[in-house]
């Protein structure tokens, strides 16, 4: 971070395994836990708390100055499913889903959201990780698109395309953005 920048950009980071696809025991989600945690810090990405689901991760990031929002996703996800590969920790090859989410948390709601994540084991024996997500969806002001998110699983053999939304096609209508405020 350069001299003279004070940043706190706090985020909780949420991704599914491929299809959603229980493919992390306990074990192994102990010990990706604990690399993700590992390999943030290397990074000098500080993450205050993640767990790793047996089909999705929670973390709670301290968004650096010198990342965007994308390339953290991209090299928590990226690191991650290489790690878990190369150290053969599921039979077969495992990825990520396209895509996360990534929603700002105030400073003083952290330890709130902190445990959150730290209970999930228990508030996934009440909701499946699409409500939860669907929630996180529609608590943060975007229009949930069933189509175009987790819902969507692909079928052996067939690509699916890219989905391409244009500037404001996730927000829900009604709400004003920042960019309709603009003169």
């Amino acid at each position: 971070m350069p001299y003279h920048s004070y940043t706190r950009c706090w985020l909780h980071v949420v991704w599914a395994t491929l299809d959603r696809r229980p493919l992390l025991p306990k074990s192994v989600a102990a010990k990706l836990s604990g690399y993700l945690t590992s390999y943030a810090c290397e990074k000098e990405i500080y993450i205050k708390i993640n767990f790793v689901n047996a089909d999705h991760v929670h973390a709670l990031v301290d968004l650096p100055a010198s990342l965007a929002i994308d390339e953290v996703a991209q090299l928590l996800k990226g690191s991650s499913s290489h790690w878990v590969n190369e150290s053969n920790l599921v039979p077969g090859k495992f990825a990520w889903q396209r895509g996360y989410g990534a929603f700002s948390v105030s400073h003083s709601a952290v330890a709130e959201v902190a445990k959150y994540i730290a209970n999930q084991e228990a508030h996934h024996k009440k909701k499946s990780f699409v409500e939860e997500l669907k929630q996180l969806v529609e608590r943060y002001g975007l229009e949930w698109h069933k189509e175009e998110t987790v819902e969507t699983v692909s079928l052996p053999g067939v690509a699916s395309p890219p989905t391409r939304l244009k500037p404001g096609a996730n927000e829900r209508p009604g709400l004003r953005s920042v960019r309709d405020n603009k003169t």
